[in-house]
């Protein structure tokens, strides 16, 4: 590189110098503006990829188990060839018919379950969704790099502090920088005889001020629209109730149908709530509890027997007498799950017209001990869902009405891998929800 003495020399060296400061000072904006994109941009990609497996796949995947379908951890290198594997998440059925053999294999080792179709999804999407996968740790290890001996982070890792004063940071280096700028600029004007003008301080310089407030303005703005579209959402909202039920007990191990103890679910719009009859139904001969132990999400044995006491003095009963119903209290269970009130939603539509099963929705509830809501049952959820969710068409009484479709269908004009979706019968129209 060509030294400064030859470009200018004529200058002395304090000028000399002056000018090399000033480049390095643009240099480091420079840099810091880049740093600062490049951060950022990063972020918002592992966020929407956060999002997008939270909206489409959390209710069948994790990172690191299997639900429904299998663990997601480590998802491309069991899928070297990138392109199939967005071939198969965009539609799988269309996928299986190239014959590949790992997807063959997959879908007969996961009971022969067809994974729902995204064809909505982009390549970028889908490389957003892997690259959050990559972020998320598997549980009880340390992030790289973390000391040894170090606590468990949480599981999904969230790095918005260290984002957060790495830009305060460099933000302060940027206003010092461009204060020794204007510094240099007087100098230079000193020396070439030019007319000198006060710098003005960068916390009275009117343009430091307008940039300041247009970032704290577009800060201020994500934030606040962030915290607002978050209102009412309660996720993993998990409350103590009065007695410790577990579902992974009844619905897992005992293999009680949901619909026994939630009889509205397939009749009405509400699931309901079981009544202390539908309890004392097995309860009247089950008092004492004597399957594997059990554990509080705090890693307290809760005692089973106890538990079933509750329930008799909610029920008024007294162990060796007759049970006298009407003497009966219901149990003040904690509402968990609950949508506002101009929302329409109706369970018997969605189980037992649209097919969909429990677990689409509140997770794999007969793994579950304490129960949590399991989505954010967010309008933007419930839309995704209609948009990616085939209508369950065929032998389904229900649908009978929608006669072109039908014809579509079995004339070929409508790929059948592909189906019906939701959005198509009407499942994005706002007076389906609101009205």
């Amino acid at each position: 590189m060509q030294p400064f003495t030859d470009i200018f020399p004529h200058q002395e060296p304090q000028f000399v110098n002056m000018i090399s400061v000033r480049r390095l000072a643009k240099t480091c904006l420079t840099v810091i503006v880049l740093f600062l994109s490049f951060t950022l941009g990063t972020s918002a990609n592992a966020q929407d990829g956060k999002t997008l497996f939270q909206t489409n796949c959390a209710a069948c995947h994790a990172v690191h188990k299997k639900l429904t379908g299998p663990a997601l951890a480590g998802v491309e290198d069991r899928w070297p060839d990138k392109a199939k594997l967005h071939a198969w998440v965009k539609n799988s059925a269309a996928f299986l018919k190239t014959g590949d053999a790992y997807a063959n294999n997959l879908y007969n080792e996961y009971n022969k379950t067809a994974m729902n179709l995204f064809p909505n999804f982009t390549d970028k999407d889908i490389d957003a969704i892997l690259a959050y996968i990559k972020t998320v740790p598997a549980p009880g290890a340390a992030p790289a790099g973390a000391a040894a001996g170090a606590a468990a982070p949480a599981a999904e890792g969230d790095n918005t502090l260290l984002f957060g004063i790495l830009t305060l940071v460099l933000a302060v280096v940027a206003l010092v920088l461009l204060q020794v700028n204007s510094n240099l600029k007087k100098l230079a004007d000193d020396r070439e005889g030019l007319p000198a003008v006060e710098p003005v301080p960068f916390w009275k310089n009117k343009s430091y001020i307008a940039l300041v407030t247009v970032v704290l303005f577009i800060v201020g703005g994500y934030l606040t629209s962030k915290g607002a579209m978050g209102l009412g959402r309660s996720q993993d909202y998990q409350p103590v109730q009065p007695i410790y039920y577990s579902h992974k007990v009844h619905a897992g191990i005992n293999q009680i149908n949901c619909q026994y103890c939630h009889i509205g679910v397939y009749q009405g719009k509400q699931a309901t709530i079981p009544s202390v009859n539908i309890c004392m139904n097995c309860h009247l001969a089950i008092n004492e509890y004597k399957g594997e132990k059990i554990y509080t999400d705090e890693g307290a044995e809760v005692d089973g027997t106890a538990e079933i006491k509750k329930l008799y003095k909610f029920a008024g009963f007294e162990e060796g007498k007759p049970w006298d119903a009407t003497q009966a209290k219901p149990v003040e269970w904690a509402r968990i799950h609950n949508l506002p009130d101009h929302v329409y939603f109706n369970h018997s539509q969605h189980v037992k017209a649209g097919q969909v099963a429990c677990q689409t929705c509140h997770g794999e509830i007969q793994k579950m001990d304490e129960v949590k809501q399991f989505a954010d049952l967010s309008m933007g959820w419930c839309i995704n869902c209609h948009r990616t969710t085939q209508v369950q068409f065929k032998d389904n009484g229900f649908y009978s009405i929608y006669e072109k479709y039908h014809q579509d269908l079995k004339s070929g004009k409508i790929d059948s891998t592909k189906g019906i979706t939701v959005e198509k019968v009407g499942g994005t129209d706002c007076q389906k929800c609101h009205y």
